[in-house]
């Protein structure tokens, strides 16, 4: 027998997978603790590479914030503290340190302003997005595992590009594999920005629809 897919009505999120945990109202919580632990870590990073230029120690700090993207989402599961507070502070530590990097990276020239700017227009182009959706009712559409992959490779491109500027020697075989990585990355960004899109369109489109069936129903 064929089930009928779930309707999504304003207010509430896209339809997606049903999580695991329900997410609680607590704030201390280990996995939340990681993840301002990885906050602090974004103006660290910034005035090691911008101030002094500790090239090698903003590496360092870069590579632990950036690599420990999964460990508070794995911690939460493992321990069934799941917050509100968690699910709102990781994907905005991913996206302060994509941020931070951008910026000292651009006024470093380690990376060129066109990478910059097609990175922070994909930002913007959800965000609008992201507003249309909310003037019409509905929150943010679930996740994608592509942009999160995205995520995860330009988390990774990163530290490969400073370590490329950072230790010369190595330069001629870190430099390709971070563009490689970075490459990828604006790729899977661009990717899953087009599916957010077109989720956004189906709904306002099935949004009308529904409207237009509720009026011609009222007359």
């Amino acid at each position: 027998m064929s089930q009928q897919p779930a309707r999504v009505t304003p207010g509430s999120p896209l339809p997606g997978p049903v999580p695991p945990f329900a997410a609680s109202d607590r704030i201390w919580t280990i996995p939340n603790g990681i993840s301002f632990i990885r906050l602090l870590g974004v103006p660290l990073f910034l005035y090691l590479l911008l101030g002094p230029q500790y090239d090698v120690a903003a590496l360092i700090v870069l590579t632990l914030g950036g690599t420990t993207d999964w460990v508070d989402g794995y911690v939460a599961r493992r321990m069934n503290s799941v917050s509100r507070l968690g699910e709102l502070l990781d994907p905005f530590a991913d996206r302060l340190y994509i941020l931070a990097t951008l910026i000292g990276f651009t006024v470093r020239e380690v990376v060129p302003w066109w990478l910059t700017a097609a990175l922070l227009l994909r930002e913007a182009v959800l965000a609008v997005a992201l507003l249309v959706l909310r003037v019409h009712g509905y929150g943010p559409p679930p996740v994608h595992y592509v942009g999160k992959t995205g995520t995860f490779v330009l988390l990774g491109a990163f530290p490969v590009l400073l370590l490329a500027e950072a230790v010369p020697a190595i330069h001629a075989v870190a430099a390709p594999i971070g563009w490689a990585l970075a490459w990828w990355a604006l790729g899977l960004y661009w990717a899953a920005a087009v599916l957010y899109l077109a989720q956004t369109r189906a709904l306002l489109r099935a949004d009308r629809a529904e409207r237009g069936r509720t009026g011609a129903g009222a007359g």
